[in-house]
């Protein structure tokens, strides 16, 4: 059987700053040159930025819309996916993923960590939020300082991730 294509979300702001823009960008052609899929919701902001880092790196993008309108995707959306659910698509971009980065947002972004945590799907954090129980930091957002460095952190969470999962498999068969 065919290894599957790995897929890493990027989400965060439908607006941003020109640094974070910048940032999300890096990590669209660091996702592309992983060889991943960059999954996102298809508009503005750091969407759009990380979707045109992805393309001029030769990567494949796909954007799952808020509405029913192809035209309303990003330039950079190789593959437009319309929802027509608005803000539950976030759900299917989260979800989607075999892990998330997460570049500034606001309550959208937070929706889609919460989504992919809680589906045990890893989340890497880039100048985003970060999480606290009862006054205790909780380290289910990993850090990181790069585009280079999140995109790595994505890959080698993803590859745990699988591992463990095939050792489950196996543990299971016995």
């Amino acid at each position: 059987m065919k290894d599957r294509q790995l897929i890493i979300a990027v989400i965060g702001g439908g607006e941003c700053s020109p640094e974070i823009a910048r940032q999300a960008e890096a990590v669209g052609r660091e996702i592309a040159r992983s060889g991943a899929v960059l999954i996102c919701g298809g508009r503005g902001g750091v969407m759009e930025a990380a979707c045109r880092g992805a393309s001029a790196a030769g990567g494949l993008t796909l954007g799952i819309l808020p509405g029913e309108d192809r035209s309303a995707a990003n330039p950079y959306v190789g593959i437009p996916l319309v929802s027509g659910v608005g803000y539950a698509r976030n759900v299917a971009v989260a979800k989607s993923a075999d892990a998330v980065i997460a570049i500034d947002g606001s309550y959208g972004t937070l929706s889609e960590i919460g989504h992919a945590l809680q589906s045990g799907i890893p989340v890497i954090g880039l100048d985003t939020w970060s999480i606290s129980r009862g006054g205790m930091a909780d380290g289910s957002i990993v850090p990181a300082a790069s585009a280079p460095e999140a995109v790595s952190l994505a890959m080698a969470l993803i590859r745990r991730r699988n591992s463990e999962r095939l050792k489950g498999e196996d543990n299971a068969s016995h």
